[in-house]
């Protein structure tokens, strides 16, 4: 049996009294795009961010590739999160004071690669993403398009087992947006990484296999896309 890219058990997550989980469940196969849509504020981003264990959930659990989350460190989970899943964040979260380039290495860098090797896998990444020509500029410096690429080609750098993305596409234009997709869909499959996408937008969801609706916290319905 194939091992699962990510599983989610009755997983709940409360911001005090404001509750935006209530017993989540989800299984994603190696290789299998799902997309999680629903309104705003149905729990979509916090989903994401305990399935990256970037949020401790305070019940259920989360195992990403083979590993019970809450079983591991926050310096292990962090080292997970850095080696084996690739997070874009909705509005990038890059290093400010660092270039493009060295924000896209930085990764690989923490995990001890030769740093000369580091920055040319960050250039072919950035020339992937169309941003190859502003690699030495910092992000203040560039439009939040031109970030959120430059965040996807982190996200890719390493060649991470699952892919994680908050509305990857929501500082860009419907052209360059489905370009996006259709770099970030190449990269995973070519790879045979799974993608948990975040959206609200009906024409990037209909790229993901699977769609996820979650409505108050709750799946509201699962359907095959493909």
């Amino acid at each position: 049996m194939t091992d699962l890219a990510l599983e989610l058990l009755r997983v709940e997550y409360a911001y005090r009294r404001d509750v935006a989980l209530r017993g989540v469940s989800l299984k994603v196969e190696p290789g299998e795009v799902v997309a999680i849509t629903g309104p705003s504020g149905c729990g979509k981003s916090t989903l994401l961010h305990c399935a990256a264990g970037i949020l401790r959930p305070q019940a259920g659990t989360v195992q990403l590739v083979g590993q019970n989350l809450a079983d591991l460190s926050e310096a292990n989970r962090t080292r997970l999160r850095r080696t084996q899943a690739g997070v874009v964040l909705q509005f990038g979260q890059l290093v400010p004071d660092l270039t493009l380039i060295d924000n896209v290495a930085l990764p690989l860098l923490l995990e001890g690669h030769d740093r000369q090797a580091a920055r040319r896998a960050a250039r072919e990444w950035l020339d992937r993403a169309g941003v190859g020509e502003d690699a030495t500029a910092v992000p203040g410096e560039l439009s939040g398009g031109q970030n959120q690429r430059a965040a996807v080609a982190r996200a890719l750098v390493t060649g991470p087992a699952i892919v994680f993305a908050d509305e990857p596409t929501g500082s860009l234009d419907s052209l360059a947006g489905e370009q996006m997709m259709e770099l970030l869909l190449a990269s995973v499959r070519n790879g045979g990484a799974a993608l948990v996408l975040v959206t609200h937008d009906n024409m990037i969801a209909a790229y993901a296999d699977r769609e996820v609706r979650l409505r108050d916290g709750v799946v509201q319905h699962e359907v095959a896309l493909s």
